[in-house]
């Protein structure tokens, strides 16, 4: 029997696609943290949107090319907690929380840690690359919420007494992320199906509306899709609620 027979053959090498779009994420995570640095929240948090879309884009690519791999994982989830965790963290710091002494630099560090615990339970869930929903709200569209926060209160030039409600904006994200809320992954659109033509035509509508009035648009999605979470819970509490109530009255006939 020759020896080694019977072991599992380690494979070696890494698939290349998906990797460089995760490097491109990060390298746009590291960037957004120069800007925020600097004192350039804007394109520090545009940074961040475009560092979401990489992320987007990896995992999509690694499905579609069967290149889903271990050291793939492993490198998004690392990849994330600098772009979705610090870059966020030290620009909403930067930005507007350092003013609030403790509680500023607090709240920015439960946003990243909240980030580093939701991972680590990711990381745990071996089917979750399948599911269609996320435990959680996923650090990458936090991230986003947050950056589309800064572009829309810089844009518009609130009053600073608004500015009371980021520190808690911050918290509720950070805390949303480690819930178990549910919120949809997107993983099973197929782009390569038939789609009906009005499909087109509201897609086509929604990138006038953004190239119209990007700040809203993008603060606008953003929030809905961080609302969902709760919605829906809301939603299926209601629903078991009613049923019940449909239950007690058919029991007393």
């Amino acid at each position: 029997m020759k020896r080694g027979k019977g072991r599992k053959k380690i494979k070696r090498g890494i698939y290349i696609l998906p990797s460089i779009f995760t490097s491109l994420s990060l390298f746009c995570g590291f960037y957004s943290i120069t800007e925020s640095l600097s004192g350039d929240f804007i394109h520090a948090s545009w940074a961040l949107i475009i560092a979401a879309l990489f992320d987007a884009a990896d995992g999509r690519i690694a499905r579609l090319t069967r290149s889903v791999s271990k050291f793939g994982e492993h490198y998004d989830s690392l990849v994330d907690m600098i772009s979705f965790g610090a870059a966020p963290a030290i620009l909403v710091y930067t930005w507007v929380l350092q003013p609030f002494g403790r509680w500023g630099w607090l709240a920015a560090f439960l946003y990243i840690i909240c980030v580093a615990l939701r991972l680590a339970r990711f990381n745990l869930q071996t089917s979750s690359s399948e599911n269609k929903y996320f435990q959680g709200l996923p650090s990458p569209p936090a991230a986003v919420m947050l950056a589309a926060t800064v572009i829309l209160f810089s844009s518009f030039h609130f009053d600073e007494a608004l500015m009371v409600v980021i520190p808690v904006i911050t918290a509720v994200l950070a805390l949303i992320m480690v819930s178990n809320l549910r919120y949809y992954s997107f993983k099973d659109v197929d782009f390569r199906k038939r789609r009906p033509f009005n499909v087109l035509v509201a897609l086509i509508l929604l990138l006038i509306l953004f190239l119209a009035e990007p700040e809203i648009l993008l603060f606008a999605g953003a929030a809905l899709y961080v609302l969902s979470g709760p919605v829906t819970f809301l939603l299926k509490l209601r629903k078991k609620k009613l049923q019940k109530e449909i239950l007690e009255e058919s029991e007393q006939y």
